[in-house]
């Protein structure tokens, strides 16, 4: 009995970290990612804030961008070609 247990021991420790690696390397490319790829645990500590922070609106007439808006929340991010406007026609 003592022998089979130890010529399975060796296997079974391969096995085991085998499959700790494979879990830990799935957390961490399932993990929420932000728009640009970056995760978001990341830049939660990057920022130093909480999640109750990444809700906060900007002021009206606001220039800057906030981090979690990224591209989409930049000046001129809109898809219609000037002359494509309804306005265009009475110019």
């Amino acid at each position: 009995m003592g022998d089979i247990l130890s010529a399975l021991i060796p296997p079974a420790v391969v096995a085991a970290v085998f499959c700790t690696f494979v879990v830990k390397l799935l957390r961490k490319e399932m993990a929420p990612r932000t728009s640009d790829g970056r995760l978001v645990s990341e830049v939660d500590d990057a920022t130093g804030s909480t999640q109750g922070d990444a809700t906060t609106a900007t002021p009206a007439g606001s220039t800057t961008v906030a981090v979690e808006d990224g591209a989409k929340g930049a000046d001129g991010s809109s898809s219609e070609v000037p002359a494509d406007r309804p306005d265009a026609a009475d110019r």
